[in-house]
């Protein structure tokens, strides 16, 4: 049975179906994506927006790079990360959180000796993962896309 849009399930409740017209359902849970760097995980992707979990190996650091169509914001939740932002760099705690304006160029660093774990939000008109812009890469990936 239903009541304000939530029906019982087995002793649990559930949200009914969605009326036709709706929003599209987010997406979840991809498979671990290695990069030179550790790597991540897509855990939800919806209409322009993306939420990922990052991992960094210690004595590694992502690209200097920025994106002409995203903003990203970010929230520490393990290691102590050196982050750059606008050419300001500064180093960061669990719980910390930081906000990446759309074309900023950034950079996320472990000088560590442990992973440094992040969860990102990615938001704006287009969260594709060919939207960056490199200026320096450590794994000689700087000039492609």
């Amino acid at each position: 049975m239903a009541v304000g849009g939530v029906r019982a399930v087995g002793g649990v409740r559930a949200a009914s179906p969605k009326p036709a017209g709706t929003a599209p359902r987010a997406r979840r849970g991809h498979g671990f994506e290695r990069r030179p760097w550790g790597g991540f995980q897509t855990l939800e992707t919806g209409v322009r927006y993306k939420v990922k979990r990052l991992v960094v190996r210690p004595g590694h650091r992502l690209s200097l790079q920025r994106h002409r169509f995203r903003a990203e914001y970010w929230v520490i939740v393990a290691g102590s990360p050196r982050v750059v932002i606008g050419g300001r760099a500064r180093r960061l705690k669990p719980c910390a959180t930081v906000e990446v304006p759309r074309g900023a160029w950034h950079r996320i660093e472990n000088p560590g000796r442990r992973p440094v774990v992040i969860i990102e939000i990615q938001h704006g008109p287009r969260v594709v993962e060919h939207d960056i812009i490199r200026r320096h890469d450590d794994y000689g990936r700087a000039g492609r896309r």
